[in-house]
């Protein structure tokens, strides 16, 4: 398979200079869009709720190792597929190749989940789906700053931020109604397999020039290059810090929704996935009406920094909603805070991340290593939360109730994802090569 031509891209390692048309924006999203279903309907409900049927007096720790495991494969995994990414030199890209076979072994590692009957199946499927969309996710990321001029990225990065909700909404929607944990995760492979046809018709990729090839492959030089000199390039570390921080709220607030709901809130588990899809819901209306209207705003103005500050600050505040008033009217409020906060970060921070990258040469390991900053907070963010809500529940003593230990725990879980994303909204003032 071959890709169609890419008019008005003259290398595959040149700045773009023309907008991409918009049938090639659209695949691009649409594929965004596979891999956020991919991933969020299991993390958002399918996974706790295959934790909860295997094991139900340690659910907690199960979903929290399970989720930690992965995502630090999914650390190592998208900077390394990236890297990859850069130095493959085959006539149909350096692109495409990894998004085919992303999506070949993310639909058989789904598969694997659907029929897991114990914890190291399911950890060793889970696993599985982290390498294998990482893979997609690192390619097609760096397509951006591969053939999307820079004073364009807010907009398209406003749009791919809208189609990784859908996905988000999308994932938890099969989750939530297809009945079973095993139907949920064969309807994702089919989401996943169809939304990645177009790209695979329509990307545009460009092989690298018959003039360049990569140096030869030394492993040495090969690990040394993923460690970027904050001292060279201090703005990509800044940029890294930040986008790390309030990963880490961000993902402290929803990684335990479910078990908030039912456990902090009192809804039973028949009731508790559907009130997080009700959730999920409403934080993607309010991202979709916000995220690409700030994208297109931070294009007009040529201005990164003063959108991602304040957005950080929005979705921080909204893990602070959910810490004080603990019902579920205020939670419906959270998530349309978070949606609007939240959404404009991630279209505008992505704009500002591309603008700050070493150069063309690694525009994949590059972003994966910022990426790193998306996946990592997955490794830290079960772990706090657990030992914050362990910490709250083993002080409680006789005094408090069950129901209070659960009220106090998120409290204090959902207090210190607020302090986290709040630090890292302000250290984006210590970029200066960006307005």
């Amino acid at each position: 398979m071959t890709s169609l031509p890419a008019p008005g891209l003259r290398s595959a390692l040149a700045e773009p200079t023309v907008n991409p048309p918009w049938r090639w924006v659209v695949a691009l999203s649409l594929v965004n869009l596979a891999v956020m279903t991919g991933w969020f309907g299991p993390i958002q409900v399918l996974l706790a709720e295959q934790a909860r049927e295997l094991s139900p007096e340690h659910k907690e720790q199960v979903l929290g190792w399970v989720l930690g495991v992965g995502a630090f494969v999914s650390t190592v995994c998208n900077p390394l597929f990236g890297a990859f990414s850069d130095r493959t030199t085959l006539r149909m890209g350096r692109r495409l190749p990894w998004v085919l076979v992303g999506a070949a072994g993310g639909s058989l590692s789904l598969l694997v989940l659907s029929s897991a009957g114990s914890v190291p199946v399911m950890m060793l499927g889970w696993c599985g789906v982290q390498a294998f969309l990482n893979a997609m996710y690192a390619a097609v990321t760096a397509s951006v700053p591969d053939q999307v001029p820079e004073a364009r990225r807010g907009l398209v990065g406003g749009l791919l931020a809208i189609a990784q909700t859908l996905g988000v909404v999308g994932g938890v929607g099969i989750a939530a109604v297809t009945g079973s944990i095993a139907a949920g995760y064969l309807v994702t492979i089919v989401v996943l397999v169809v939304l990645t046809l177009p790209y695979a018709l329509f990307s545009r990729d460009l092989a690298l020039p018959e003039d360049y090839r990569p140096e030869p492959f030394q492993l040495g030089r090969f690990v040394r290059s993923f460690w970027i000199s904050p001292r060279r390039y201090p703005d990509f570390a800044w940029a890294w810090i930040t986008r790390f921080l309030v990963n880490t709220g961000n993902y402290i607030g929803t990684m335990y929704l479910l078990y908030y709901v039912t456990d902090g809130l009192g809804f039973s588990e028949d009731v508790g996935p559907d009130k997080v899809f009700v959730l999920t819901v409403v934080y993607a209306v309010s991202m979709v009406v916000t995220t690409a209207f700030g994208g297109a705003w931070s294009d007009r103005t040529g201005r990164r920094k003063i959108f991602v500050i304040w957005s950080g600050v929005v979705a921080g505040t909204a893990t602070l909603i959910l810490a004080i008033p603990q019902t579920y009217p205020a939670a419906v409020v959270a998530a349309a805070v978070l949606g609007c906060g939240y959404g404009i970060y991630t279209a505008v921070d992505f704009a500002l991340i591309t603008q700050v990258l070493p150069g063309a040469e690694e525009r994949a390991k590059d972003l994966g290593v910022i990426n790193i900053a998306n996946a990592l907070p997955q490794v830290f963010a079960p772990i706090l939360a657990g030992v914050i809500l362990g910490l709250v529940r083993s002080s409680g003593g006789t005094v408090a109730t069950q129901g209070e230990e659960w009220s106090m725990g998120y409290g204090a879980v959902y207090g210190f994802a607020f302090l986290v994303s709040i630090l890292g909204s302000m250290f984006v003032t210590r970029i200066r090569s960006v307005r």
